[in-house]
């Protein structure tokens, strides 16, 4: 009697215990069931192209098939969208269990939202037959194009790997372990971005009447070895196949190769991998590195996580020559659009020779702005929406922090759907009651969109009008009026976000839909004081915040998992040390409060925002950009999450990851004057003066008292040795925030630049801060037995700061100043060159700065400024080659 392989269905002899074609480990005789003999049904006819299945689907082409069955291009006339349908086989399809497996396995699969994961729809049958739908992506799988080059370059492979291993990163966050990670389930699209395919399916074959206890699920090819001993996977198995991946990209062969799949299966539980460097010499010994161990057999000694791959490969990315890191792009043969279509791989392969595979991986290139003179970029995109504050129409005035807050909760829930452009609330807020027309708030904002409206309540009802305004033509072009009972104004929230992007011609994934349901809160009341509390968290004020504190509290007290005010508190402690001198130890009450608000709500931009600030505060900047970053991956969207990781990536000098961030933020919002303080400080930092000036003064336009951009500016004038402009520009500051400690420093800072040391000190001792500067005033005048006592108290509390972890580069700055000032030259450079290894990039600052005058004439010291010059040169023509792409 012949035993068939629960995984890919070959007839195998009853004396054989692995599958010949597969490997995989078969069921012996006493294990199967009757059940196993049910007749399987008639197989659907094949589906042809041009032929309508399930009444919705039009066929289009085959893509492929596999051991779950055929893969099709069809063109679902439901939604009006080309989409992938994989047709379930029916010996498959027929065993019950499976199919609840894939079904609970597809809820989880498409939670993940991200660019490089493919999305998974639904689980449906029709016809007789069981099938899948999942986003369709036009380009070539990874393993046709190893085919097709033999071997990839390494930038394109360390490329590919990075933004693999993000959505990696993505689908662990949610517990989304994928299984069978391998080349052909690895898409590349056409603007060069690499998409992870069928999340969800590999493990639903474990359900019964598929595969068995101790059956491995997986290919034998990039299998892990936990998964060739049939043992549970988990994200170290995703990392394993990503090694073995990362190994054939670079070396044009898998690591373990074989006569049949069970011993290609027994090499990856038993063999250690060739080093790829004996296959290609090109490989540098970092990355050999990063794929080993990746693939080490016992997975405690892997990468426990892909962030931490990511982080190694952005190291290994750094040594590439620039012009070997972007993915090449498939060039077209014509520039007219071909008629006739013809799958990828004929229309490729016979012209190998003559086309150089080129998939290019810029991302953000919609967002750059052309170079030349500063001009803000012009939105008006037809899906670009402004919400400007809704009216308070109730007899209570206290309830304006009401409709405040619904307001900016309306904002949130449409910046959450992604075809959206979206202006976020610092730059509308201006707006509340103001007399200007839709038209006009729209040619200030740069949308097409203003959605406005009303909030009347009374005592448990609530009455909400909205209406969206067309910019163009100041009509309206919807509206819609709620008269509800108080505890639905989340439903009411949801409803308008979604009804607004169906007018705009939107399309929710499954995952914004049901963040967009979602409620923050099982209590109103909760709601409420969180509301109220934001609003006084917003307002930057000791007082205020203190009370925003227990606002959050109250709402605590009513609904203790609310996982936006345990958020808020995050927030306002942390600004209690921030700003306004509290003790450190409230960051690490702040770091809790974030981060019980992230186990509450593991989707919470607010959550990894606040977290993000409080370790910026610590000084711990690769912490506050990692959690940045799930920030801005859990809504692209927020112009404050893009600001805030951009701000984090200027901090330690990476200006080419900022800019992307902080063009999208200005984009998203070209009268909030944050972003555009932060892309003067980007043009600085990258040398580019002209644009620099002209973005910092707009930012100063925009918001006058914006202590970033004066600040900003006020350094830029003193690294182009324009003191006096410099004294000028933080005085007008000065007059806006009198007393305040920060503009008393920068006033201080402008008058030590121009040699008034008298003016300097009255400041610095004015503000309580500028030890490292009052030492050096001292030291000057002559009292130096005074300025040792600052220097050695400065010394003492720096160092404390980078042992606690400080990452900051001007700690090892002041370090080096301290040293200089004194004379220790040697001391002075090392530490110069540690704040360069630390981000510091503003080398036209430091060669104006006093406190480095007795060690610039150094050789050692114009080494560091040649070295950090050409280390700026080189990020300023990536963010040129970024503004070149833009049509």
């Amino acid at each position: 009697m012949a035993i068939k392989c629960p995984k890919c269905h070959f007839d195998n002899p009853e004396t054989q215990k692995f599958c010949g074609d597969c490997g995989t480990q078969l069921p012996s005789l006493k294990d199967i069931s009757p059940e196993v003999t049910e007749t399987i049904r008639t197989p659907l006819k094949e589906l042809s192209r041009g032929s309508l299945f399930a009444r919705r689907y039009e066929i289009i082409e085959e893509l492929g098939k596999g051991g779950m069955g055929k893969v099709y291009r069809v063109f679902d006339k439901k939604i009006d969208e080309e989409v992938a349908l994989k047709l379930i086989k029916p010996e498959i399809a027929t065993d019950a269990e499976t199919i609840k497996r894939f079904s609970n396995e597809l809820k989880l699969a498409r939670k993940i939202a991200h660019r490089n994961v493919g999305k998974m729809y639904e689980l449906m049958e029709e016809e007789g037959a069981h099938f899948i739908t999942m986003e369709y992506v036009p380009g070539e799988n990874l393993k046709s194009m190893i085919r097709m080059s033999g071997q990839l370059g390494i930038g394109t492979a360390v490329s590919v790997a990075k933004q693999v291993c993000e959505g990696l990163a993505e689908a662990h966050r949610l517990g989304v372990v994928h299984r069978d990670l391998k080349p052909s389930n690895i898409m590349i699209d056409k603007a060069g971005n690499a998409r992870i395919m069928d999340f969800g399916i590999a493990r639903s074959l474990q359900a019964k009447g598929i595969t068995g206890a101790g059956v491995m699920i997986g290919t034998p090819e990039y299998m892990s070895p936990e998964q060739v001993e049939g043992r549970e996977a988990d994200q170290r198995s995703d990392i394993y196949a990503l090694g073995v991946i990362l190994y054939e990209m670079v070396t044009g062969r898998a690591p373990f190769e074989g006569d049949t799949p069970l011993s290609i299966a027994v090499k990856q539980k038993t063999e250690a991998p060739q080093d790829p460097r004996v296959l290609n010499a090109q490989v540098p010994s970092g990355l050999s590195h990063v794929i080993l161990r990746c693939m080490e057999k016992d997975r405690a000694k892997r990468y426990q996580t892909a962030e931490e791959v990511v982080s190694e490969l952005d190291e290994i990315e750094r040594g590439i020559p620039t012009t070997e890191r972007i993915i090449p792009r498939k060039e077209p043969f014509t520039s007219r659009e071909i008629t006739v279509k013809f799958s990828l791989r004929k229309l490729f392969m016979p012209a190998l020779v003559l086309i150089a595979l080129v998939i290019i991986g810029v991302i953000f290139a919609l967002f750059i702005p052309k170079k030349g003179k500063e001009t803000l970029p012009q939105a008006l995109s037809k899906s670009s929406i402004a919400v400007v504050p809704f009216e308070n129409y109730s007899d209570n005035k206290e309830d304006e922090s009401f409709s405040n807050g619904i307001t900016e909760d309306i904002t949130t829930q449409l910046s959450k759907i992604s075809e959206l452009q979206v202006c976020p609330s610092m730059s509308v807020a201006k707006y509340r009651k103001s007399t200007k027309g839709a038209k006009e708030i729209g040619s200030e904002l740069g949308v097409a969109f203003v959605l406005g409206g009303s909030i009347r309540r009374a005592g448990d009802q609530v009455r909400v009008t909205a209406q969206l305004i067309d910019t163009g033509t100041d009509k309206q072009v919807w509206a819609e009026a709620y008269d509800r009972q108080l505890r639905e104004i989340f439903s009411i929230q949801s409803d308008i976000a979604q009804k607004i992007a169906a007018e705009l011609k939107a399309k929710l994934t499954p995952a914004e839909k049901e963040q967009v349901e979602k409620k923050p809160t099982k209590d109103v009341r909760a709601y409420e004081y969180y509301l109220k509390g934001r609003e006084y968290y917003n307002r930057y004020i000791k007082e205020d915040n203190e009370q925003a504190i227990e606002l959050y509290n109250k709402a605590l007290e009513i609904d203790p998992d609310y996982a936006l005010a345990h958020a808020g508190l995050g927030d306002a402690y942390q600004q209690r040390v921030y700003r306004f001198g509290f003790p450190e130890t409230w960051l690490d009450t702040a770091i809790e409060e974030a981060k019980k608000a992230i186990s509450l709500d593991s989707d919470l931009p607010e959550g990894y925002k606040a977290l993000a600030a409080v370790y910026y505060v610590k000084g711990w900047l690769r912490k506050s950009i990692e959690a940045g970053q799930k920030a801005v991956k859990a809504n692209p969207n927020s112009a404050l999450a893009l600001n805030a990781l951009g701000f984090y990536y200027e901090e330690i000098g990476e200006y080419d990851k900022a800019f992307p961030l902080i063009n999208k933020a200005v984009i998203l919002s070209p009268a909030w004057a944050y972003p555009c303080s932060q892309m003067g400080t980007i043009y600085y930092g990258l040398d580019d003066l002209a644009r620099a000036e002209e973005w910092l003064k707009k930012a100063v336009e925009l918001q006058p008292n914006l202590d970033f951009a004066t600040q900003s500016l006020d350094q830029f004038y003193l690294a182009c040795g324009d003191f006096q402009k410099a004294v000028q520009q933080i005085q007008k500051f000065l007059s806006l925030s009198p007393n305040v400690p920060d503009a008393l420093w920068y006033a201080a800072r402008a008058e030590l630049f121009s040699g008034n040391y008298e003016k300097a000190q009255e400041y610095y001792q004015k503000s309580g801060s500028g030890l490292v500067e009052l030492g050096y005033i001292y030291w000057k005048t002559g009292k130096k037995d005074e300025a040792r006592k600052l220097f050695k108290e400065s010394l003492d509390r720096l160092q404390k700061q980078i042992e606690q972890g400080d990452e900051y580069y001007d700690t090892r700055e002041y370090i080096a100043m301290i040293y200089a000032t004194q004379g220790n030259k040697e001391e002075a450079l090392r530490w110069l060159q540690k704040a360069v290894d630390a981000g510091w990039r503003y080398y036209r600052y430091i060669l104006k700065h006093p406190m480095l005058e007795n060690i610039r004439d150094e050789p050692r010291f114009k080494e560091i400024i040649e070295k950090t010059k050409a280390r700026v040169d080189e990020m300023r023509r990536r963010v040129e080659k970024m503004e070149a792409k833009i049509p």
